[in-house]
């Protein structure tokens, strides 16, 4: 055991930079692995605790005043009914800040879909304006208990008398209205549409859609105007955290196997490089199994010791990295599975690096004792056509040998080029990544988002008067009248998002990724959610029920719909007219001159309506996405470290096999410079296969990968971008020269060996 120690301690002294490579490709990898699932606990552990907590309603039900929900507590599989409860829609401001929101009236704290507080106290008969805010809402108020908020238009107030958490969909500006929990008798003296929900908790959740078919049938679909399932408000409450951890757990796997394969191919290197000293280990006594255990115990060390290092920072610092991560790591460490997390990813890890050493380690075991029957086998190729015309062409004789030498061994090399290529593959796939997000910052009329603001009237204000108070603001350069309204599907068992923008006159510029613009009657636009939700495609006719009106549209385009999990039919607005001659439009999109802040804008025009109209910039979401940012930078470095570790394998096993070519080369009359072009060339030939494959392959996995996010999260296919042509060079070209530069020095000082050293490297 003391033999073996020594001569893994010694082995470790003459690769020490490999070692700390090793170790710190298995932190990144390890910390990348145990982030990702930190993020997916905090996307759904938090949302799932308040609906166990709530007994949140697996349903909720919006309908007119006069429908009758009595009957829904009879329905099969309906455990309990929460309401139903009177609404009313209002705007409510606080410290400069408006929203729009539901007022929703219950004289006690209900015990399903029961809100959970988190300060203040509930409804109090003695405060008869008081009222409770749902947490998100008053985050975007900055209300707090005792707050005053007011009703715009009006000499109203209402006191914050708590703040509570709720399962259900949460507030989203323009596109939502926040939940406020109030006194029946506010509710009644509000002069927004009224009507009424109800929650519906069923025994079992998987028969969400024929609750909600029964309801509506029950009901009548003229009396519903909104339905929203639970997996709707856990889609919504997951948002980005769930994409970020799919992107790191993701990378953290690919850069796993993409070790793994680096450090398979470094022993193997290395033991081609100590057949001799491994042969004398097992002539003094040395028996396979142990001679396997010196390369598997050394490497096990170096995995164990990046997977300890990963996971004490992701322990005692990880809560306190700022943004988004910090919050994921910091809810994570109360979760009960995060212990278990917390040493069985690190030692997953491990046992897989454990497991691949082991097949190459094998190999060593299986060295012979007598060097010399190695040795007696052929060392190379003779030169080929291909190299002996380029010679004959007088092109450097460096270049030509070096091209050579990098592939005349064809199953090595290509294994070489294949293990290099990963780790370069991986970093196109996150450069497309930063690429696509940048796209959705700087061209989010490309993905779906052209206008910048969305703005709602008052009734005070007419839609001429709207039209002029926008026309005078030099920020706006194209307005977009709209309707947005909630339509049930074929089979009543959801709702739908659909949209009137725009006029045939002056239509909306919708970003299509699929098909034709909506030009002519009856001609509609689609999300991909929606063609999901519906099983239809592009061409295809579709029925569907706003109020007691059926609307029939020709699916003519799929759009890029960022909002509503792409649930979403648009169409102009004179389309919707035909059903509704009277129907005015409700909402205002607006497209900006390039340079304009649409917050101060909306507030500019938020200050000329003298508080008449609410303006909110359109949600991107880019905003969302912003750490990934941090984390592709965090991953394209670990990546490079598993790169530059399969980069220096490759340069020793060149640079020994280079010796027994040393004579030769010197012998026709090669200079020791001329000598390490040769492996210097061949290091750049192996890097520059390697970068070719990794970039062919990299940008249609990139963009398969994230159109395949798309579809999934409902915005569609179509919003990949590519790193761009001059970029991809940039990479390229620092990968072969990085690469040329690491090998002169072990090259330059292999050509200059002395003679005997030479002569004893052949033997």
């Amino acid at each position: 055991m003391r033999a073996t120690l020594r001569w893994a301690h010694a082995d470790l002294r003459s690769h020490r930079g490999e070692a700390l490579f090793i170790v710190l490709a298995t932190a990144g990898i390890v910390a990348s692995l145990l982030l990702a699932t930190a993020l997916f606990g905090y996307a759904t552990n938090p949302w799932q605790r308040v609906f166990t907590q709530s007994q949140g309603a697996h349903i909720w039900i919006h309908t007119n005043p006069s429908a009758d929900a009595a009957g829904l507590a009879e329905l099969d599989g309906v455990t309990s009914v929460a309401g139903p409860y009177p609404t009313a829609a209002a705007t409510l401001a606080s410290r400069g800040t408006r929203a729009s929101v539901e007022l929703r009236g219950t004289a006690d704290r209900p015990t399903t879909g029961r809100p959970l507080l988190t300060s203040g106290r509930w409804l109090d008969s003695g405060v008869p304006d008081g009222v409770v805010l749902e947490s998100g809402l008053a985050r975007a108020l900055w209300a707090e208990p005792g707050d005053t908020l007011t009703v715009p238009g009006t000499d109203r107030t209402l006191t914050v008398l708590g703040i509570a958490d709720s399962a259900e969909p949460r507030y989203s500006p323009g596109e939502r209205p926040g939940l406020v929990w109030a006194p029946p008798v506010v509710v009644r003296d509000t002069d927004g549409s009224g009507g009424q929900v109800s929650g519906l908790r069923l025994t079992d959740p998987d028969d969400t859609d024929y609750a909600v078919q029964r309801a509506v049938t029950l009901l009548g679909a003229k009396a519903v105007t909104d339905v929203s399932p639970w997996q709707q408000a856990r889609a919504e409450a997951q948002g980005g955290n769930r994409l970020l951890g799919q992107v790191l757990g993701l990378f953290g796997l690919a850069a796993l196997l993409a070790a793994a394969l680096a450090v398979h191919g470094a022993i193997g290197t290395r033991i081609r490089g100590h057949l001799r000293d491994i042969s004398v280990l097992k002539a003094i006594g040395f028996t396979p199994g142990q001679v396997v255990r010196i390369f598997l115990l050394q490497h096990v060390a170096f995995a164990l010791l990046g997977a300890v290092l990963a996971g004490t920072l992701i322990q005692s610092l990880g809560s306190r990295t700022p943004g988004r991560l910090g919050d994921a790591v910091g809810v994570w460490q109360g979760l009960p599975g995060h212990t278990a997390a917390l040493l069985g990813v690190p030692l997953a890890a491990v046992l897989f690096i454990a497991a691949t050493t082991g097949l190459a380690a094998w190999r060593a075991g299986q060295v012979p004792p007598v060097p010399g029957l190695r040795a007696s086998a052929p060392l190379g190729g003779g030169l080929s056509g291909l190299s002996r015309g380029a010679l004959g062409l007088r092109l450097p004789s460096a270049l030509v040998l070096g091209w050579h030498k990098a592939f005349t061994r064809r199953p090595r090399s290509l294994a070489a080029v294949a293990r290099l290529a990963l780790p370069l593959l991986l970093i196109v796939v996150a450069m497309s990544a930063w690429t696509t997000i940048d796209r959705f910052q700087h061209s989010p009329d490309r993905i779906g988002l052209a206008a910048a603001l969305t703005v709602r009237a008052d009734d005070t204000l007419t839609d001429p008067d709207v039209r002029a108070l926008l026309a005078r603001n030099p920020q706006v350069a194209a307005v977009h009248p709209g309707v947005e309204v909630a339509a049930l599907v074929p089979g009543q068992t959801g709702t739908i998002a659909l949209r009137g923008l725009g006029t045939r006159a002056d239509p909306y510029p919708f970003a299509l990724a699929e098909g034709r613009p909506a030009r002519g009657p009856d001609e509609a636009v689609a999300g991909q959610g929606l063609l999901d939700l519906l099983d239809v495609r592009v061409g295809d006719w579709v029925r569907m029920t706003v109020g007691a009106q059926p609307q029939i549209l020709h699916i003519v385009g799929r759009s890029i719909e960022p909002e509503n999990g792409g649930r979403v039919i648009s169409t102009s607005l004179d389309t919707l007219r035909e059903n509704d001659p009277g129907l005015e439009a409700a909402l205002y999109q607006l497209q900006l001159r390039p340079g304009a802040d649409p917050h101060r804008v909306g507030a500019e025009l938020t200050e000329a309506a003298h508080g008449d109209l609410s303006a909110h910039a359109v949600p991107n979401p880019a905003d969302g996405l912003s750490p990934l940012r941090g984390v592709v930078v965090g991953l394209i470095a670990v990546l490079a470290l598993i790169g530059l570790i399969e980069l220096l394998t490759a340069i020793g096993g060149t640079v020994r096999e280079g010796e027994r070519d040393l004579l030769a080369l010197k012998a026709i009359g090669l200079t020791p410079r001329q000598i390490t072009a040769i492996t210097v060339t061949a290091t750049g030939c192996t890097a520059l296969a390697a970068v070719v494959v990794g970039t062919a392959l990299g940008v249609p996995l990139a963009h398969w990968l994230i159109d395949a996010q798309g579809r999934s999260s409902g915005i569609g296919g179509g919003i990949a971008q590519g790193p761009s042509p001059a970029l991809l060079l940039l990479f390229a070209a620092a990968a072969v020269l990085g690469a040329a530069a690491l090998a002169a020095l072990p090259a330059s000082r292999s050509s200059h060996r002395r003679l005997a050293d030479t002569l004893s490297a052949v033997a």
